[in-house]
Parts: C-alpha cells; structure tokens; sequence
C-alpha cells in the first residue's frame, strides 16, 4: 500500500522546471501516513512521478517507481494485485525478466504485452500511473470498485494527480477554491459522487476508469462494466450456495499473501464474520481479530464479535468508544478527510483502525457484502412502497401518515420513528432514485431549498439526482430494486464506504483488504436471481446460506444492524459545545452558504427532541470542520503572507 503522486505536461516535450524534484518531495509529504517506510521520486522530460510506500509485500527489494527491463516503462502503485504470482509465471513464461518479487513489478511488464488491455487481466485493489516514455504516454487507472482513490486535474499547462486531494494544493498551480455543484451532492448523498469533487477544478477518477494522456489530449473511459444478465444456464440454489463459497474462501486465501502481520476487522455482522471464518481455515495459527463496542446499548455490537471470536477460536482484542473519546476523534476529522464525508461510522472507524494498527499492519474487512448480496432494508423498503403507492390515498394520507407523525422522538440505532419518518420523505418522490437516496441521504430537496442561501442556489443546479439516473439507466438489470443494488455499488459503495475505509485506515498506515470486492465474486453475484440475494423479508440470502455451516446460527438469522453510531445522543451533549461553535450564525454568514436561522432552528428542534436532525446536524459539522481544515485556515495564511509582502 503506498500514497502516489506526480504530473506530466500536456507537451511532453517540456523538461523539467529547476526545482521539480523539491517540489515532488514536498507533495509527497502531504500522503507520509500512507507510507511511512520509504519514498521514491523520478522526474523527467515530460514527467514526474512519486511515491511513499507502506511495505506490505517484498519489503526489501519492492521500491518504487518500477521499471520494465530497458527503464522505457515507469509504474508507481497504490494497493495490491492479488494475482501477481500468476500473471508474473505467465510473463517470465513469454521471456520477461524480474528484478523483485513485487507485486508491482507485473504491471510495466504487463502494459509491454497487453497496453490499457492490461487491466482485464488484473485482479486487486489499486490506482496506479503508468509512464511510456517512448510514446510519451501517461495512464491512470483505477480497480474496477474503487477500493483506492485517485485525484486528478489540469493546471497551467500540467496534469496533476494524487491518491489524496490534499498532495494536489500542495503543488503552486493550484488554488483552494470550494466547488458549488460538488457541495449540492455531498448535501444530498452524504458524500461527493465521482468524477466531482468538493474542489473546484480537481477530479476524482471514477473507479473502473482509465485515464490516458498522450499528444496533450486527456481521454477518460471505463474498462469494466459490472453486468446483471443472467447465468444461462442458471444454477440450482445449492449449485449457487457452493460456488458462492467456493470464490469467497478463494477470495479471502488471496488476501491473506502478506510479510507482514495481519488481521481481521470483526463486528459480529454476517459479511465480517464471513471473512474471519474462510480466514480461520486458511490460516496455521489463531487469526488476531478487532473489534469496537459502544457504550450505548442499543449501537453496541461487540457481545456478537466476541460470540464469534470465540466459537471460531480467534485472538480477539476489544477497543471501547466513549462519547468523550469520539468528541476528540471528531475534533481531528478535518486533518485527515480532505473531503466532507458525512458518515458517522467514521469515527468507530477510525478508531478501530488506529487500534488494530498497533497490532498488525493489514486488515481483512467485510466491506461490500450488503452491496453485492443485497443486504440492505432499503431493497426491501422498495417492496414496501409499491404496496403503499397502491394504497388509496385517503386512507394513507388520513391515517398512515398522521400516525407516523404521532411517533415518539427517539435517538436509538435505526429508531421506529427514523425509519418511518425517512421513509414518508421518501415516498413524497415518484422518482425512484430520488426515493432511494432520500432514504439513505441526509438533506432532500426542499430541506436543501432551505438551507442554501439565494446565492448559492442561483449558481447550481437543483436537480441532484440527474448523474444517479444516468447510472440507473445505464444498468442492464431487469428488475427495478435490482437497479438499487447496482447504484449503491457505484455510488454509495465507491464513495462512502471504501473512501471511509480508505481515509481512516491510511491515517493510521494501515492497510485494509476486501474479499467480497474480488471481481470474480462480484460479478458472479451480478449474475445470479434477485430471488437468491433477497428473499422475502431475508436480505443476502444465498450468502447466508453459504456460510450458514461455518457460523453461530445468531450470526445468520438476525437482521441487519449496520455499523450505527449515536451521533443523535453525542449532539445532545458532548459534542453539543462543538456543534454550536462551528454553526454559529458568525460563521456561517461569514461564508454565505447556509442561511443560519434554518440551521438554528435545527440545533434547538433537536436539543429539545422535538426532532432527531441527527443526520442534518452531522453533516453541516463535518462540513464545516473540513471548510475551517482546507479553505479557511489556508486563506488566512495567505492573506497573512500579502500582509507581510506589502
């Protein structure tokens, strides 16, 4: 696992400017975190390229930048390709020589045999540049998930790119400028959908995508398209169950190729439980497990992790979360998302990271199950609204709905009346995807019209959810919630819970691996009945049966809980002080994106428990710590230097 970095002209003909090296180093100061063993740097006609590495694999000989045999082809990786030791006997078997037993070595070999073909071939987590320096071409690419991430733009004259947003304003072409449109969707989704960003001019390389400069023009294009048609002919249930096993256990055995120490990341849940079990039996001495626990009850998971720990036999080591101990962790949100990311389960993460890194250097996690299993309420919550789209209005809008208003404010994970509540939002929408990301959103579209000042709504556009129904209508899935399933894999998935992932474990310089993201998982997955992901009530039905024998049966048969956190509560009163600072009506006028006296009455309908504006709140917080982190302080500093200057 590394942080990558570097440029190269949109005339390649350009040498290097007297101080490139300098300036390469300085940015990859920005990403030490994400490898704090070592660095590399090279910088040519055209050209620069650099990296820090976290030494996973190889850790004697596997630097960067990598070269092929004559030094004309440069790789620098973020990630790991699973499958390296194949497709490097492959290579040596078509006369190509290695100087290391790196992963990263296949790739420079690879692109000489197969050019951007080469990522078919690829089975793994990564974003990585390429440099042909006879064709002069640059590539960019990221895995066919999104596990890693890449930022790009063009800046006078120069295309730059890093694994963090944060490396590129490091670079003195680039201006700190918050963009409008970007901040629209992070209100909406929770998270900035790719290819925006929340900066003006920086680009997120969405995942299964190939960049290619070549000739001073800059193509984008996807490599992989996750399809839904069908398998023909179509398995049989048990069929299914042993093939869903079978690449799970494969899956897992691929990720576990590490020379350094490894563990497993394990709520109770059946997606991280499924991963501990195929990696107990892989494994020749007791598998190191982490875990979380909350102090309050209704959040608290861990008496589940334990359960499993202990009837798999794992060296199962707990990290408790108090809300004093969040308050801090909330309070360092802004220096390590350099992007608003408003999931709260961001600081358990977080937490959980920090913690098993003082145990191990990679972690196994049971990221992408309810995406590729269909394990989420919201698919069933589709079900449900045909039959309330059915039901005679009158009876919905005379007794459904003034009942659901009835119910108590309560601030316990997934609450009766949260659930209800987001639902009737949802249902205002005939718009399916509106629908669905109102249920899993924070602000819909009249609560964005109230939030946003005049200005910022005559510079955007309202309609939020256009992108959502481009991938909609791009999915070749037949049934409509099936469509759902792929949406959250491209968005929700991409955007929120691998960046999540991907931000809170680098902090800490750990690595964390997925098995249900394996390609070959996924698109199996993709392939077979809806009926055999969701049956009746029974969300990731075919995986639960798949892994019913090597688990407690309270793992298997009890519903979804999610990685809840009791932000309603922390709001309330330890991170209260917090929440009132940052949105404080001064400030908030001081930027004029947000009218203060709806934010105002948010704070005191909440403090009150009139209404849980838990996910409203939280979001307007992180926001605004990562306004104050990455365009208030630097703007000060700035203005500080033309005070001195003048």
């Amino acid at each position: 696992m590394c942080g990558i970095t570097g440029w190269a002209y949109m005339d390649a003909r350009v040498p290097p400017a007297e101080g490139a090296a300098e300036l390469l180093r300085s940015m990859c100061e920005r990403i030490v975190h994400r490898g704090p063993d070592s660095e590399g740097v090279m910088v040519a006609q055209g050209v620069g390229l650099g990296m820090r590495r976290l030494a996973i694999i190889d850790l004697a000989t596997g630097e960067q930048p990598v070269w092929n045999e004559d030094r004309s082809v440069a790789v620098i990786l973020n990630g790991e390709i699973y499958n390296y030791r194949e497709l490097r006997a492959e290579l040596e078997a078509r006369g190509h020589a290695f100087r290391s037993s790196s992963d990263t070595e296949v790739l420079p070999h690879l692109y000489e045999e197969y050019g951007a073909r080469m990522l078919d071939h690829l089975n793994g987590m990564f974003a990585f540049a390429l440099w042909d320096a006879r064709a002069r071409r640059l590539l960019l690419a990221r895995d066919p998930l999104g596990e890693k991430p890449l930022y790009w733009g063009v800046f006078q004259g120069q295309l730059l790119f890093a694994s963090e947003p944060k490396v590129l304003l490091a670079h003195p072409a680039v201006k700190t400028q918050l963009n409008l449109a970007a901040l629209r969707q992070y209100l909406a989704f929770d998270y900035v959908p790719a290819p925006l960003s929340i900066y003006e001019g920086i680009q997120k390389l969405p995942a299964a995508h190939v960049l290619t400069l070549e000739d001073g023009r800059v193509e984008v294009r996807p490599y992989w398209q996750l399809s839904y048609r069908k398998l023909d002919p179509m398995p049989d249930e048990q069929e299914a169950t042993e093939q869903v096993r079978e690449l799970l256990a494969d899956s897992v055995r691929m990720r576990l190729v590490s020379d350094v120490p490894l563990g497993v990341l394990l709520s109770g849940g059946v997606d991280s439980s499924t991963v501990t079990a195929f990696a107990v039996r892989a494994s020749h001495a007791p598998v190191k497990t982490f875990s979380i626990s909350f102090a309050e009850k209704s959040f608290d998971e861990s008496a589940y992790a334990r359960g499993v720990a202990d009837f798999l036999g794992t060296d199962h080591h707990e990290e408790r979360l108090s809300a004093d101990l969040a308050a801090d962790l909330v309070g360092e949100i802004g220096s390590w998302l350099d992007e608003p990311l408003s999931d709260p389960s961001v600081v358990p993460t977080y937490l959980l990271s920090r913690f098993t890194r003082q145990h191990v250097t990679v972690a196994l996690g049971g990221d992408g199950g309810d995406e590729i299993f269909a394990g989420y309420p919201m698919y069933l919550g589709h079900r449900v609204a045909r039959v309330y789209e059915h039901m005679p209005r009158a009876l919905s809008r005379l007794l459904v709905e003034p009942a659901i208003r009835l119910l108590p404010v309560k601030t316990k994970n997934l609450s009766l009346d949260f659930k209800a509540r987001k639902f009737l939002e949802g249902m205002n929408h005939a718009d399916m995807v509106a629908r669905h990301h109102i249920w899993f959103g924070s602000f819909t579209p009249r609560e964005q019209d109230a939030l946003l000042t005049s200005d910022v709504k005559r510079k955007t556009d309202a309609d939020v959810y256009a992108q959502a129904r481009e991938l909609y209508d791009a999915c070749d899935a037949a049934d409509p919630i099936e469509r759902m399933q792929y949406l959250d894999t491209k968005l929700y998935l991409a955007e929120d819970i691998l960046t999540k992932v991907d931000r809170t474990s680098m902090a800490v310089s750990l690595e964390v691996r997925a098995p249900f993201l394996d390609k070959r998982v996924v698109e199996y997955a993709a392939a077979l009945p809806f009926n055999y992901k969701l049956r009746g009530r029974t969300g990731k039905y075919i995986l639960k049966r798949a892994v019913a024998p090597l688990l407690p049966s309270f793992v298997t048969r009890r519903g979804k809980k999610g990685f809840g956190v009791p932000v309603a509560e922390w709001l309330k009163h330890r991170l209260r002080p917090l929440a009132r600072d940052l949105l404080a009506p001064a400030r908030l006028r001081r930027h004029g994106l947000f009218d203060p006296a709806y934010v105002a009455r948010l704070q005191d309908e909440h403090e009150r428990g009139i209404a849980n504006h838990r996910k409203l709140l939280w979001a307007l917080l992180v926001f605004e710590l990562w306004h104050e982190s990455f365009i208030e302080t630097p703007r000060r500093i700035e203005q500080q230097k033309e005070e001195i200057r003048g």
